[in-house]
């Protein structure tokens, strides 16, 4: 494909530029699925998924050590137990309302 880009007009370079850009986009998006795809496969050929291999969203600090890591839960709502708190962070509402009657924090330990 051979385009002489000297004989076009300024608004058929500025089409051709972003035609061009979206088909670019396009083609990025296409390789990084089949790079998705690629990595699954294999791992999978070893009875991991990627989210294990890839420690699952879990980083390097500087020293080596491992941050980001999800916490286990600690804490269930006693009302709700699908409702779970790792005790870091702020305080839930239903965990500071039920600190408010009388409910300890063992008593709401998993």
């Amino acid at each position: 494909m051979n385009i002489n880009l000297s004989t076009l007009s300024r608004n058929e370079l500025s089409v051709l530029k972003n035609d061009v850009e979206k088909a670019l986009a396009e083609a990025e998006a296409r390789d990084r699925q089949a790079a998705l795809d690629a990595a699954k496969a294999a791992v999978s050929e070893f009875g991991f998924s990627l989210d294990e291999i890839s420690g699952n969203g879990a980083r390097r600090g500087k020293s080596g050590r491992m941050y980001g890591s999800v916490s286990p839960p600690r804490y269930a709502n006693p009302e709700d137990s699908e409702m779970t708190w790792t005790g870091k962070g702020r305080k839930p509402n239903w965990f500071t309302a039920a600190l408010s009657r009388g409910i300890s924090p063992s008593d709401m330990e998993i």
